[in-house]
């Protein structure tokens, strides 16, 4: 591994850029690359940010009841506060946070993850049971504290299983500036594929149909910002949103889906892409964004059209072996347009499977190339067969480097590192990162010849990632160095591994902790295609004793009689 370089200066980018705030400036609608107390859109957010003083304290209770969002019938559904999608937690750049999370679900565990949230020193705050935490029992709660090191739009949701597929899930908003202006913000914009059956029963059909490597059930349809109208019963209602006749707005789109990647439009109105995922970028137009899942893209709206009513379009993008039985919709409706459907015509849909590019980080890094061939590791995509601790029972399921994750929830990785303990089970899928500031490189590498040749999102906690490149195919890390970036390329926290194909990755070992990557389709993270780093353990923050509490009443629930067992990775 090589050691980090120093990130660009925001002197160096002024140098290089009209667009860069003047520190004396606040953000306005003409200024929105200002913030205030001179941080604007060209902080290097790696190496500092706002301190705010200010704490957000927040209440989570998650709970059993029925939802019914698009006239289907009521379901069983687990929600945060009675309400689908959960509460919008919103904070400005710097703010703490203070989330009490209670479990109010009678017979199962849940951690809640911050997606796409660095955590910076706070490893122990991340959600992710049997990694960094042990799951709160039922009855239980914990208070998660982080601090928004980053700004822009992302969301939290439970890391147990797959619970989060029955409605357990919300948005973030933290305020900071951005790269383009913007008049009015609409808030988030989720979009997420839904299943009239409860997720653990999907899950249940879809490993058994990997077993002859065929493909999970189709969605039954797609939400918008958790409505739709039923294909068939006339139930449900759509989405509306005003659009200001000349005014900019901006919309914080969001993909919450469990297995299908999606594809948005509006119609008659091309989107400003501003920021993917938390990374500011240079803004680019697009008429249709593909979402893979757990992505995230801030886009300007100019409401620049005849007034009138626009159907806002979700798809589920086959390219990407996505598959539902319906699509989504929404309206938006300029102010004092009469109340109708639409009638407006579609743009022409894509039929690729790839992130949408060119994405170019505002603020500019490098990533090392000197001693990229000597320091680069493989990690192996494919389905192999494996025997679970579980049930002992050789199954197939998802991989990496032939080892399908499989925690235990009761002695997560941090207790491990508390114990000083490294004889860690293989099942754990550990990668030690030990050097502090070095940087690390990663070839992703879908198996050649594997049964299942499909696209996989594939996300990172405790960083982002700067993609160095992906193509199809066996990556020769001998030869193929020359097609990959290395000069500011494009980062963020998700981004596709093509199917039959790889990506290659990098990041520097800045955030000591102990961090998932995983893919995002519900069923593959709990079939087990996850890996862990742990980084620099020496220099991990122990977690505190509400930590060791939470885990000594799971220990408790788990040793007692419980409901459900674990029946996947946990995660």
């Amino acid at each position: 591994m090589v050691k980090r370089q120093a990130s660009s200066s925001t002197s160096s980018v002024k140098a290089t850029s009209t667009k860069v705030a003047d520190s004396a400036c606040t953000n306005g609608p003409l200024t929105r690359s200002c913030w205030s107390n001179g941080y604007n859109v060209a902080t290097d957010f790696d190496a500092k940010w706002p301190t705010t003083g200010k704490t957000v304290s927040v209440t989570l209770d998650l709970k059993n009841t029925t939802c019914n969002p698009d006239g289907n019938g009521d379901r069983i559904c687990l929600l945060f506060n009675g309400v689908y999608p959960g509460p919008t937690i919103t904070a400005n750049w710097g703010d703490k946070l203070a989330i009490t999370v209670k479990n109010s679900l009678p017979d199962n565990g849940t951690s809640i993850h911050w997606h796409g949230i660095r955590q910076k020193g706070t490893t122990s705050m991340d959600g992710v049971n049997g990694i960094t935490e042990c799951p709160i029992a039922p009855g239980d709660s914990r208070l998660y504290e982080w601090t928004a090191t980053q700004f822009g739009t992302t969301w939290y949701h439970s890391h147990f299983s797959a619970q989060y597929g029955d409605g357990a899930v919300g948005a973030i908003v933290i305020n900071g500036p951005a790269s383009a202006n913007y008049d009015l913000d609409m808030g988030p914009y989720p979009v997420s594929d839904w299943y009239y059956p409860t997720a653990f029963q999907i899950e249940e059909i879809t490993t058994n149909n990997l077993q002859t490597a065929q493909g999970p059930p189709n969605g039954d349809t797609i939400l918008v910002n958790g409505k739709n109208k039923h294909p068939t019963n006339g139930g449900g209602s759509y989405d509306v949103r005003t659009l200001t006749p000349g005014k900019k707005h901006l919309l914080r789109l969001i993909n919450t889906s469990v297995d299908n990647n999606i594809r948005v439009s509006l119609d008659g109105h091309r989107f400003t892409i501003v920021t993917a995922d938390l990374v500011p970028v240079k803004p680019i137009t697009a008429e249709w964004i593909l979402l893979s899942i757990g992505q995230r893209y801030e886009v300007i709206v100019n409401a620049n059209q005849t007034a009138g009513n626009y159907w806002f379009r979700a798809q589920v993008a086959n390219e990407c072996a996505s598959s539902n039985n319906f699509y989504g919709r929404s309206i938006f409706r300029y102010s004092g347009a009469a109340a109708a459907d639409p009638t407006s015509t579609a743009f022409t849909t894509p039929a690729t499977c790839q992130d949408e590019g060119p994405l170019v980080p505002w603020v500019p890094n490098t990533v090392p190339q000197g001693t990229f061939a000597d320091q680069v590791q493989n990690l192996q995509v494919n389905i192999n067969r494996q025997q679970l601790t579980t049930n002992g029972q050789n199954v197939v399921v998802w991989g990496i480097n032939l080892t399908a994750i499989d925690i235990d929830w009761r002695k997560p990785t941090l207790q491990y590192v508390i114990d000083g303990n490294t004889s860690y089970p293989q099942v754990y899928n550990l990668i030690e990162i030990p050097t502090p500031g070095t940087w690390t490189y990663w070839i992703i590498q879908e198996t050649e010849g594997s049964p299942v040749p499909i696209p996989h999102p594939i996300h990172l906690h405790g960083h982002d990632f700067y993609i160095l490149g992906h193509g199809t195919g066996i990556f020769d890390k001998n030869n193929d160095v020359g097609k990959l970036q290395f000069t500011n390329p494009t980062r963020r926290d998700v981004t596709f591994l093509p199917g039959q194909g790889w990506v290659v990755i990098a990041f520097p070992a800045d955030n000591p902790g102990a961090w998932l990557m995983h893919c995002h389709i519900a069923w593959h993270i709990s079939e087990g295609l996850g890996v862990q780093f742990l980084e620099s353990k020496a220099s991990i923050p122990l977690p505190n004793q509400e930590w060791k509490d939470v885990c000594s009443t799971w220990s408790d629930y788990w040793a007692g009689p419980h409901y459900y067992e674990k029946q996947d990775s946990g995660l």
